[in-house]
């Protein structure tokens, strides 16, 4: 018998290597807007300010527009590219982010290998543009029971009002029964400690834990889960 009935399963640096597609997507479009190479090092500098803007936006310090386009004005002005470029630059990113699918640790036949054993379901805080890309090209989306992305739903992780809409959706919701995996302190573990249920961090890089978080399940390998669910 299965531990669990539920799994709410994070996209973006979980099911999906987020930092391939990111890579791909920034310096495909800089040839597309003729602004010159983007280096390796200048998509690294770029990955250090997204991610300062999205715990932002967890924080609840911006809107989810102002981050899109704050954070590549930040990047532009940093690496000499006029920052009035920014606004279109986003548009296109959204729909290029899902053009490389990348999946981590085979997660496409592991979500197949739980079909209709559990229930699954995407939470993301990702735009319904780029997120709805990335669902139909990976395969992901016909597999899964649903997705609940935060445009759509009107809060982000790791707000309990994303939380409380999912639970809503899904009735019956037995919050003992449902597990949250995701690579995200911040967004998805926090998310789970808000409303009660039961986190697995999905951590492959072996980062030492961060204070002020309760881990029911610390995984390195997505295949993981498969125990969680049976032990």
């Amino acid at each position: 018998m299965m531990n669990f009935t539920t799994i709410l399963w994070d996209v973006d640096g979980t099911l999906l290597d987020f930092k391939a597609a990111e890579k791909a997507a920034v310096q495909a479009l800089f040839r597309e807007f003729s602004l010159g190479e983007c280096t390796d090092e200048m998509v690294k500098q770029y990955s250090g300010i997204n991610e300062i803007f999205w715990e932002r936006l967890e924080r609840n310090e911006l809107t989810k527009p102002q981050i899109l386009v704050g954070r590549f004005e930040q990047f532009f002005t940093e690496v000499g590219v006029p920052a009035s470029l920014a606004p279109a630059f986003n548009d296109r990113y959204q729909l290029a982010l899902g053009d490389t699918i990348v999946f981590r640790d085979d997660s496409i036949n592991i979500v197949r290998s739980l079909r209709g054993k559990v229930k699954q379901y995407a939470v993301t805080n990702g735009t319904v543009a780029a997120q709805n890309k990335k669902l139909t090209n990976s395969g992901l989306g016909s597999l899964l029971d649903g997705a609940f992305l935060s445009e759509g739903v009107g809060a982000e992780k790791p707000n309990i009002a994303f939380f409380d809409a999912v639970f809503e959706s899904i009735q019956p919701a037995d919050l003992s029964k449902i597990l949250i995996v995701g690579d995200s302190l911040t967004s998805d573990i926090r998310g789970g400690n808000n409303v009660g249920i039961r986190t697995c961090w999905y951590n492959p890089d072996n980062l030492p834990a961060r204070p002020g978080y309760d881990i029911d399940y610390t995984i390195s390998d997505l295949h993981e889960v498969l125990d969680i669910l049976q032990s």
